[in-house]
């Protein structure tokens, strides 16, 4: 059986693809570093190295936007483009885990 069928992405410029990946990969690599959830300082370590570049990516995406005169983030279609890649679960990684019991 396969597995189910993830819904399309929304239509996005290029420049919000990049925001879109840019941001999860910042995401994801704060999620590495997070120390009440990692188990190795040298991922922690890594994923700390990779931080300025991605960021520098992240703010490239935002400023390619604001020079082709994207001045507003339309949140519903990139909430939408986040919720398909899985962001909720990815972000969840960079807070607390709850405490036992909860």
């Amino acid at each position: 059986m396969l597995p189910p069928e993830l819904p399309p992405l929304p239509a996005l410029t290029q420049a919000e693809g990049r925001l879109v990946d840019s941001y999860l990969e910042v995401v994801d690599l704060l999620g590495r570093v997070n120390p009440a959830r990692g188990v190795h300082t040298y991922g922690g370590l890594r994923a700390a190295q990779a931080l300025p570049s991605r960021a520098q990516s992240l703010c490239a995406a935002l400023a390619l936007m604001h020079e082709r005169g994207e001045r507003e983030l339309h949140t519903a279609t990139l909430t939408r483009a986040l919720r398909t890649l899985d962001g909720e679960r990815r972000a969840a990684r960079v807070g607390l885990p709850a405490l036992a019991g909860e």
